[in-house]
């Protein structure tokens, strides 16, 4: 024989594949169509049968059972006054790698039997409730410690199309949210000045690489020129090398007594990320056409760099 025993359901907000909205609240749960973010009451009574060797269980094992299932699946906490929370320190950003795993975190206080819910806003979809997890994408998993304060969304391989808001919910009426915007970045590497550097013969090339968005420091930043890496022992001499490294590693290129040889594409090429690149040209005087291709140009022929210097000693020497 069975015995029936009333559960009382607390209250979520759900979406399913019909884009319907559900709230279950109290004793009980309704669904129809509504617009987002609409929230509605209604009754049904959900039953759970608890069956018997041919006869009636002892009452002590029936209020074990349903203590065991109120502690372990509703985790049923003890009431206690004033309305649940979300704690200060719950973050509001959260920046990760692609391909690197990425937890949401949500700290709530005072949650007594209400329910925490993980919603991804860009297309309303219902993540995760409670210790469950409510979406196909297997990369999304709901984590939770019994009897802690903390709800946690971890995203395994996480991808730059993750990147958005998600809200941490408390089932209470209405629900109440804490939004996380998640930015799921790449590593990239970046010369600093842009692609071109205009630099007179004679002068210092300073170069300097900037390696961002890693899982580790790289172990080795290399340098090219003109697709040969260089050699800091060759007879030219005066080349330098200064390397940091860190959450932002950097690699700084000094070449002193800059000639014509010097010029051309020099590359930057950490181990862990992709390379960069810029064109060196060297100004030797009034000979502009005898630099290398790849330079911005003005109509008479001299780079812009020089055009603008032009300009602001013509301008200093007219004010004084």
């Amino acid at each position: 024989m069975a015995r029936e025993i009333k559960i009382k359901i607390v209250g979520f907000k759900v979406t399913t594949s019909k884009r319907r909205n559900c709230v279950i609240d109290g004793w009980g749960c309704s669904c129809q169509a509504l617009k987002p973010n609409t929230f509605i009451k209604g009754t049904v009574n959900m039953l759970i049968a608890i069956y018997s060797n041919n006869r009636p269980r002892e009452q002590s094992t029936v209020s074990e059972s349903s203590r065991r299932f109120r502690a372990e699946f509703l985790e049923d906490w003890p009431h206690t006054p004033g309305a649940p929370y979300f704690d200060p320190s719950t973050p509001d950003n959260v920046t990760g790698l692609v391909g690197h795993p990425v937890t949401l975190l949500c700290k709530v206080k005072n949650l007594q039997n209400r329910t925490v819910s993980w919603v991804r806003h860009r297309d309303i979809h219902l993540l995760t409730v409670g210790r469950y997890t409510y979406t196909s994408d297997q990369r999304f998993e709901a984590q939770h410690k019994p009897r802690s304060e903390e709800w946690a969304l971890r995203i395994r391989s996480p991808q730059r199309r993750d990147s958005g808001q998600y809200e941490c919910q408390i089932s209470t009426t209405p629900p109440i949210g804490h939004a996380v915007y998640l930015k799921i970045v790449e590593p990239e590497t970046e010369i600093l000045g842009g692609s071109d550097l205009f630099i007179y013969a004679g002068s210092t090339i300073n170069l300097t690489c900037i390696v961002r968005h890693t899982p580790e420091p790289p172990n080795t930043i290399n340098w090219t020129h003109r697709g040969k890496t260089i050699n800091f022992d060759s007879t030219r001499g005066g080349i330098s090398l200064v390397t940091e490294k860190g959450f932002h590693s950097s690699s700084r290129l000094l070449i002193q007594s800059a000639r014509t040889s010097d010029a051309g594409s020099y590359q930057c090429v950490p181990d862990n990320a992709l390379s960069a690149t810029a064109r060196v040209h060297v100004l030797t005087g009034e000979t502009p056409a005898a630099m290398q291709g790849g330079a911005q140009w003005i109509s008479n022929g001299v780079p812009k760099i020089v055009f603008i210097a032009n300009i602001i000693i013509h301008l200093y020497a007219y004010v004084n």
